[in-house]
């Protein structure tokens, strides 16, 4: 049965899903906050939270696997250095989606923010 399998859509190719998640990311880590479509708000949480788990123990392994799905050293840096340690004591749960009220202007897409917590 297919119960269950719900995967949120995002993107065209695998080539491109793999570049705009990259870049939401480096964003996220960057600024602590981003605004796009709910789906790929709901889609990058999971992405963003393993990132920050695997960045909670600071080794030479986990440093390299984090450049290899963010491609940034700038970003691996702030997220080992600044990011990590502020959720050292917490279990999970490091970013929230907030909800905006009105959609997109273009093609009515609702929007949201996806932020790290405080």
């Amino acid at each position: 049965m297919r119960h269950l399998k719900h995967k949120h859509r995002i993107a065209g190719s695998p080539g491109h899903r793999r570049t705009l998640v990259r870049n939401l990311a480096v964003e996220v880590i960057d600024h602590g906050k981003i605004k796009t479509t709910h789906t790929k708000c709901q889609f990058m949480r999971g992405y963003i939270e393993k990132l920050i788990s695997m960045a909670k123990e600071d080794t030479a392994a986990n440093r390299r696997l984090a450049y290899t799905r963010l491609n940034s050293r700038a970003a691996v840096n702030k997220l080992f250095e600044e990011v990590a340690p502020k959720f050292k004591n917490r279990p999970g749960g490091y970013t929230r989606i907030l909800k905006l009220a009105d959609a997109r202007l273009g093609d009515g897409a609702p929007l949201s923010y996806l932020a790290l917590v405080e």
